[in-house]
């Protein structure tokens, strides 16, 4: 086990992508207990809340803690192992598969780059929009300004050996709006929260003042995309 975990959440390590880039892998941070912008975000989340690729499992794990429902989906046995050993309740399901309370979930979790799977991001979140309930919100985390839409193969590389190749994308902020209004979604606001940037995607524009996350705009820049 403590092979697959170094592999999956090791803190040493990059995504090589087709573009010829490197990112740095957040293992420790996907491992460690939740920080300031994961609290802000789910501050927001009243459940059932459904956090797609939940990784080792903070975010499940504490809206468990809090008492809110909420279910992690992970491809990995051993995120959904991690998971549980947080006591939230997870599931090995692909995102694109049958899923329990498909059409009723209030929110969706896609956070630390999950806005990447499959290397299709138009097609997950059309996915997303109908896995959640009218009104509901989906939580996307982005890259900052200026990234564009990138989609291609990517590869996880440790200690110069990669893996398999697998279809991967990356949304930059100013692109989440077009994306999720092609999903239907009614309205995209973006945030900056602690150095990093989330979007809010909802189907009725009414909600969304309710559930933004409280950020001090004086270090978090928002705006509106309409």
């Amino acid at each position: 086990m403590s092979r697959e975990f170094d592999v999956l959440y090791g803190a040493s390590g990059v995504l090589e992508t087709s573009d010829g880039r490197s990112r740095a892998l957040r293992g420790e941070r996907w491992c460690d207990e939740p920080d300031e912008a994961d609290r802000a975000l789910l501050d927001t989340c009243a459940g059932p809340t459904l956090d797609i690729g939940c990784g080792p499992g903070r975010l499940t794990g504490e809206l468990a803690a809090r008492g809110v429902v909420a279910l992690g989906i992970d491809t990995s046995p051993l995120a959904v192992r991690l998971t549980n050993g947080r006591n939230g309740p997870a599931l090995r399901r692909d995102v694109f598969a049958a899923l329990p309370g498909a059409g009723d979930w209030r929110e969706a979790l896609l956070i630390d780059g999950n806005i990447g799977i499959g290397g299709d991001p138009a097609a997950l979140l059309r996915r997303v929009r109908g896995l959640l309930r009218p009104g509901g919100v989906a939580w996307v985390e982005v890259e900052p300004p200026g990234a564009g839409v990138w989609i291609g193969g990517a590869r996880v590389v440790r200690a110069g050996r990669g893996g398999a190749v697998f279809r991967w994308a990356v949304v930059g902020a100013e692109a989440i709006e077009a994306l999720g209004l092609a999903a239907g979604f009614r309205r995209v606001r973006v945030t900056e929260l602690f150095g990093r940037w989330f979007a809010t995607l909802t189907s009725n524009p009414d909600d969304l003042d309710s559930v933004r996350p409280e950020a001090d705009d004086s270090a978090n820049p928002m705006w509106t995309m309409r």
